[in-house]
């Protein structure tokens, strides 16, 4: 894979980093490798997203470690992919497993899986989505993090930076609502605006420069914050910070609760889709701190 442009100064790394994120890619494909052997010999098929499958797109000077192994599989194989990771047999691999892709894409999974293509990595290769498919799968997904990461908004600039030529805007744009079409060209037009993403010639090259002033303020006060929204059963036992990560969550980031409600960038106002974001949470949320409880954690 070539690269166009060199990568920019912010994300250059020392030579210790380099050769550290050398030794991490070289570990997590390893891994990436075996999760994949484990779920073939039970005759599933997974799909590789995030991750390793994003990291393809950087250049060699710019480190992308990650730590889950994400696989998405389909829905008549979630059953068995879970038993493979119940039975301890990847234990130590961090399988995150997805039920086709719910929430991160509307595309029907028969769909996104007859475009996917193989990934070398040495003598083998693992499934993953096309670049068109990935890219809409990555700002979503960045999406539902709030834009909280701006280290994460690296992955949506190198894909479209680093396309291939053969790259189908219309796959990306037009295989989705009006409504998810705004939030990917938002999310093109904040890696534009903060990390100079080059949309020139594209066809969302116009629609990127209209960005909701609520939210670049949300992505600039996220990325000022001091404290990140963390899982509320992870804080159990530390009661100064559970009661931090209630008070964050009494009034949800406006991204995240966009998305979460399939609403509009464009809606007057946010606090509808925050409140009911607020609601869609709480029975979910009682069960994961049951669930903690339960298991001592």
């Amino acid at each position: 894979m070539t690269f166009s442009r060199p990568a920019p100064e912010s994300t250059s790394a020392t030579a210790d980093e380099r050769r550290w994120g050398l030794l991490h890619k070289k570990t997590q494909e390893a891994k990436v490798l075996q999760a994949f052997n484990f779920f073939r010999q039970a005759g599933i098929e997974p799909v590789l997203i995030k991750g390793l499958a994003a990291a393809v797109y950087y250049p060699a000077s710019v480190p992308r470690l990650s730590i889950d192994i994400d696989l998405a599989v389909s829905s008549n194989d979630e059953k068995a992919a879970l038993n493979i990771i119940k039975s301890g047999r990847s234990e130590g691999l961090a399988i995150d497993l997805h039920r086709e892709l719910r929430h991160l894409d509307t595309v029907p999974w028969a769909d996104l899986f007859d475009h996917t293509q193989m990934l070398k990595i040495g003598e083998d290769a693992v499934r993953v989505l096309c670049p068109e498919d990935h890219l809409r799968v990555l700002c979503v997904h960045w999406l539902t993090d709030g834009g909280a990461s701006k280290s994460r908004l690296w992955d949506i600039y190198y894909l479209v930076e680093n396309r291939p030529d053969t790259f189908d805007w219309d796959r990306f744009l037009n295989v989705v609502n009006e409504r998810r079409r705004r939030w990917l060209v938002c999310t093109l037009g904040l890696a534009r605006r903060y990390l100079d993403l080059d949309l020139a010639g594209t066809p969302v090259e116009d629609g990127s420069l209209d960005l909701p002033v609520w939210l670049t303020n949300t992505v600039e006060r996220e990325w000022a914050a001091e404290t990140r929204q963390i899982p509320l059963e992870t804080t159990l036992r530390d009661p100064k910070m559970l009661f931090t990560q209630i008070r964050k969550r009494m009034r949800p980031n406006p991204i995240w609760a966009t998305v979460q409600m399939n609403g509009s960038f464009d809606a007057r106002t946010r606090v509808h889709y925050q409140i009911g974001n607020l609601f869609k949470r709480i029975v979910p949320s009682f069960f994961r701190i049951r669930d903690t409880l339960r298991t001592g954690g």
